[in-house]
């Protein structure tokens, strides 16, 4: 197999991607992902080859509707075939089959692996059908949902009563729509009285969410997807959108303008095996590459003046910083030989159109915002915002990740607003008619705090929607041990079978995509529709009607009383969205939406911008104040578990297929997908480590660190640095390894780096 590549070729896109190391152990290298690489590439091309979209088709007139795809922030256009229903209405038999949208101007015709089998999952005998309870043996028996919602409403206010309202917490999601995240986090802060909620969001978001309010103002990711063509120059940090984000990696692929693709990221990934630079820096030293690139640009003289003087605030402070990131030091932090340090800086600044993307490689780190806003800084200062090409570009996780950050009322209370503002209280407690003294007036905890508020003793009661923490939290051993202590724990989920479902007090039944309306918001500001295209399973409930239910049974449902369906309660965001960042109360409704191919934020009821495709900050003007972007920079910290003594390797963990998601909650449901996918976790490790340690290819080994210690297969490659593991997230035992240390700023968990050993495994 050939290390050599022909970047933006399209027919090379996922083809061939790890290079052959030296030997017999460097011969079996590469294995798994070249495999994984080519099938996704020809899974792009020719989905029907695997299965893909095969659902039953029935001979009548084509019943076709749209909906975006409901697992990661692409959102992709879907088109849903319909059979008729059994008295002959046209549709009403439901989905059975789907394509992707070719108008639609986020996938253009394109869908992953995940999207092709979007129904197929909807089918998986492990529905939750029924509500469950425990009895008294702790086993969970079907229930009636009356028994349900009374045993929900005694056993919260109960302990209420003996240990104050906030006892009871919430863990909410971005993989629902964003009516039922509002409804959510006013229901439960505004009427239950929880002021403590935050959701899973935490994990992926959180950290580019803050840098963007610290820096501009807001949290505004500033592009469009037609940056990935127009850009002469695509900078990517932690990413690795030929795997993660394969459209957005198509919409790459289209760009003409031959650019050049820099990726910085201690592994070859198969996006670094596509770029013409491969950066692979030292785990979590980003922030020192970006300040010592910073640097060498200022003292070339290569600063946008113009643009610096005019609409950002600090530069001169964060020149006099950056003089200290000399490429000499920045070589001794990073890894990277200092010629190649010049080599970067110098295809940048041939460039005029440059962006630079970034997703979970930065933000989960214990320094993440700050490195996220090294990459702000230097896109300011050579002012490569708001022109088409640009932009210091958050790609984000999960579908509804933007929806949650915005409308979920719980790291903000709605719209962007702020809980501890009396101003933004009274606004929206006038615009939902609530009484004002029933918004909390100072934020929520955070995740990790909501656990140690378990911990210690001070949240008894907690209710987890659409979300799976026994598996994807940080340090999950801990987690277990922390989830046992609540007095009542209750989950709301599609499936009965996740790992936190099993140990509930009480199951909720809720359906999934497909089979309820609402909308979510993707990476690029887009909000688009989904739509009920099937019937829930057994007794499932959309969220939206679980939360209402709940609402009455509580005693506060009159407060909710407008929120009467999805569509509704769009309409209640648009008002909550009117004169902040985010407006766009000039949407008329959902048919407006669909009829659009859905619709960026902003736009505002009065001057909205009717183009299909719209970037931030092309005026230059930010949203503080001021109008001004803030420089904002501190030294690097070292990574808080380095590598060494016992426990000698960096563990590192990521995306490992484009046909997984997250904990495999749906993904796994799918037969076709498992068989894109190996079913047991393997390791990644470097061909000399393997030879020096005597690990064979597919050998079983043992991966440890001072948290516990997993089983794998060994996968030897070089697309791993030596002296780094990596472990795929999707499986369960990856987090047993992971350590629990968050981001000063935006309190998100640092997954991707802590200290570890391997060994040969006795067994």
């Amino acid at each position: 197999m050939s290390s050599s590549f022909e970047p933006l070729k399209p027919s090379r896109v996922l083809a061939d991607l790890t290079p052959e190391g030296d030997g017999l152990i460097g011969k079996a290298t590469g294995m798994l992902r070249a495999k994984t690489g080519r099938l996704t590439r020809e899974l792009l091309r020719e989905p029907g080859r695997f299965g893909l979209g095969q659902l039953p088709v029935v001979n009548q007139p084509d019943r076709t509707t749209t909906a975006v795809c409901g697992y990661c922030s692409t959102g992709c256009g879907l088109n849903i075939h319909l059979q008729d229903g059994p008295n002959g209405e046209p549709g009403g038999g439901g989905a059975v089959n789907l394509t992707p949208t070719t108008e639609y101007p986020v996938n253009l015709g394109m869908a992953c692996p995940k999207g092709w089998e979007a129904l197929a999952v909807l089918d998986a005998p492990d529905r939750a059908v029924a509500p469950l309870l425990k009895d008294g043996h702790g086993k969970q028996k079907p229930v009636n949902w009356d028994q349900a919602l009374d045993t929900f409403r005694d056993r919260f206010q109960a302990i209420q009563k003996e240990h104050g309202a906030e006892s009871v917490a919430f863990l909410s999601t971005g993989q629902i729509p964003t009516e039922e995240m509002a409804l959510l986090g006013a229901v439960a802060k505004f009427g239950m009285g929880l002021v403590h909620g935050d959701g899973n969001t935490r994990q992926c978001m959180a950290t580019a969410a803050v840098a963007y309010k610290q820096s501009v103002g807001f949290d505004a990711p500033p592009y469009t997807y037609a940056d990935f063509e127009e850009s002469d120059c695509l900078i990517f940090v932690g990413a690795n959108p030929c795997l993660a984000h394969p459209i957005m990696w198509e919409r790459v692929m289209r760009n003409k303008q031959k650019p050049e693709i820099l990726v910085l990221d201690p592994r070859a990934t198969e996006t670094a095996m596509n770029a013409t630079l491969h950066l692979p820096a030292k785990p979590k030293s980003d922030q020192s590459f970006f300040y010592g690139l910073a640097n060498y640009f200022i003292q070339n003289g290569w600063v946008d003046r113009d643009f610096v003087a005019n609409h950002t605030a600090g530069f001169e402070e964060y020149a006099r910083f950056v003089e200290a990131f000399t490429f000499e030091r920045v070589s001794k932090e990073t890894g990277l030989p200092a010629e190649t340090l010049r080599d970067a800086a110098l295809r940048i600044r041939a460039r005029e159109r440059v962006s630079a993307w970034w997703t979970m490689g930065v933000n989960q780190s214990h320094q993440g915002t700050r490195t996220a806003q090294a990459i702000i800084n230097f896109q300011l200062l050579t002012g490569s915002f708001g022109k088409p090409g640009t932009g210091a570009n958050s790609i984000t996780g999960q579908c509804n990740a933007m929806g949650s950050r915005l409308f979920s009322n719980t790291t903000g209370l709605l719209g962007g607003r702020d809980f501890k503002k009396a101003a933004d209280r009274a606004a929206v407690a006038g615009m939902l008619n609530v009484p004002e003294e029933r918004i909390p007036d100072r934020d929520s905890l955070a995740y990790p705090e909501i656990i140690e508020g378990i911990l210690k003793g001070k949240i008894r009661g907690l209710w987890v929607i659409a979300t799976n923490p026994a598996h994807s939290w940080i340090n999950r051993n801990q987690l277990d041990d922390v989830l046992s202590r609540l007095d009542f724990l209750v989950v709301q989920d599609m499936y009965h079978s996740t790992e936190t479902a099993k140990i509930a007090d009480l199951v909720l039944p809720a359906a999934g995509w497909g089979e309820k309306d609402g909308t979510v918001i993707n990476s690029e500001r887009r909000i688009g529709l989904l739509k009920k295209v099937r019937k829930a399973p057994g007794q499932a409930l959309a969220d939206f009607s679980i939360f209402k239910l709940i609402a009455d049974r509580w005693g506060c449902g009159e407060l909710f009383e407008e929120w009467t369906d999805p569509e509704a309660a769009f309409h209640i965001l648009k008002r909550l969205s009117a004169g902040m960042p985010c407006d766009f109360s000039g949407i008329r409704d959902y048919r407006h939406l669909d009829e659009a191919g859905g619709v960026q934020w902003p736009y505002p009821a009065e001057g909205a911008d009717p183009a299909v495709e719209r970037r931030l900050f092309a005026d230059g003007r930010f949203y503080h104040a001021d109008g001004r972007a803030k420089f904002l920079f501190e030294e690097p910290r070292p990574l808080p578990e380095a590598a060494g003594g016992k426990y000698p390797f960096t563990l590192l963990t990521g995306r490992g297929s484009a046909s997984q998601w997250h904990t495999q909650t749906r993904t796994s449901k799918s037969a076709v997908l498992r068989k894109l996918y190996p079913d047991s976790v393997y390791v990644e490790v470097h061909v000399r480590d393997a030879r020096r340690l005597q690990i064979a290819p597919e050998q079983t080994v043992r991966v440890e660190s001072q948290r516990g210690s997993i089983r794998a297969k060994a996968f030897v490659t070089n697309g791993v640095p030596e002296g780094c593991l990596f472990l795929p997230m999707h499986y369960p035992e990856t987090n047993q390894l992971t350590d629990g240390q968050f981001d000063p700023y935006s309190r998100q968990p640092a997954y991707k780096a802590c200290a570890a050993r391997l060994l040969a495994d006795a067994n």
